[in-house]
């Protein structure tokens, strides 16, 4: 009885395993490629146009080139209309007399002139950024009380410069950097120091009066122009210049230093900003840039 139930049990297993079989080579008769080509070999005369093992993505070879070729036009296109846009506009308005401005409120208009290359700006010391909308009207008194405006300098060139009377240490040194430079300047090249005037406009107006002014101005340059006036109207000077003006804490007895930009502004005799020095630089990096800016002027013109 026990080898009958062997030989049963034997037999059904190798049927089930025989039938098994058949049916996964029918479902996998197209699992056979052809080695290298990734092409499906039929079999059984299985047609040849569904012998793909997976199923074809949406991208492709001809729609990427398409794609590229779309990507490349595109950026053609949008640079031959930038360069047609600027020359249109430098055509219309940069080659005016007014000279034109990207953004007027922080850059000043720049003069443009035209070469076999296209328009270019005029060299100035401002780089290609342009020149940085700095400066403006303005109205102040001196030390003898008479009414001095940003007209009073015209045909002079001047070396501005803002700071406070009770300053302990920068502004006397940037002060006698100054003195240094008219010194350096007279030696030098006296007929450009004699039309350069040196001012100091008071960024403290509250402490530093006429009288106040009037002892501080004896320790530098006989040249220097000193100003000051009303809180708001060195504030309105001090904010066209962009200078940073901020009061320190007051200490116990009441005294306070005053926190504000250290910069030397270089104006042309027509009062147009020519340059700007700062505290880095030495007294004959300045006279340098200063030969240089007023040669130039004098080259320009003739």
């Amino acid at each position: 009885m026990f080898r009958s139930f062997k030989s049963s049990t034997s037999t059904t297993i190798y049927n089930n395993i025989k039938r098994y079989s058949k049916q996964f080579s029918t479902q996998n008769k197209y699992a056979k490629t052809r080695a290298g080509t990734g092409s499906v070999e039929p079999i059984d005369g299985a047609s040849s146009s569904s012998n793909s093992m997976m199923p074809r993505g949406p991208v492709s070879w001809a729609s990427l080139g398409l794609v590229a070729v779309a990507a490349a036009s595109a950026v053609s296109y949008y640079q031959i209309e930038r360069e047609r846009r600027l020359e249109e506009a430098m055509g219309k308005i940069v080659s005016s007399e007014s000279g034109w401005s990207p953004n007027p409120e922080f850059f000043a208009k720049r003069q443009f002139k035209q070469t076999k290359y296209g328009w270019f700006p005029v060299e100035d010391a401002f780089g290609g950024a342009g020149k940085p909308a700095i400066g403006g009207e303005w109205s102040l008194i001196d030390l003898d009380g008479n009414l001095v405006t940003n007209k009073s300098f015209e045909g002079k060139w001047t070396l501005l410069y803002f700071g406070f009377a009770r300053c302990p240490d920068i502004c006397p040194s940037e002060m006698v950097k100054v003195g240094q430079v008219m010194d350096t300047l007279a030696k030098e090249h006296p007929e450009l120091a004699s039309k350069i005037r040196p001012i100091f406009v008071s960024v403290d107006p509250a402490r530093d009066s006429l009288k106040a002014l009037r002892e501080y101005s004896k320790d530098f340059h006989p040249s220097y122009i000193f100003l000051t006036g009303a809180p708001d109207q060195v504030q309105e000077m001090a904010k066209k210049y962009r200078v940073y003006v901020s009061k320190a804490d007051e200490t116990e007895d009441g005294d306070y230093l005053v926190d504000h930009s250290i910069v030397i502004y270089f104006h042309d005799d027509t009062g147009d900003l020519a340059d700007c020095f700062t505290q880095s630089m030495r007294p004959s990096d300045v006279v340098e840039k200063v030969v240089e800016r007023m040669t130039h002027a004098v080259t320009s013109s003739t």
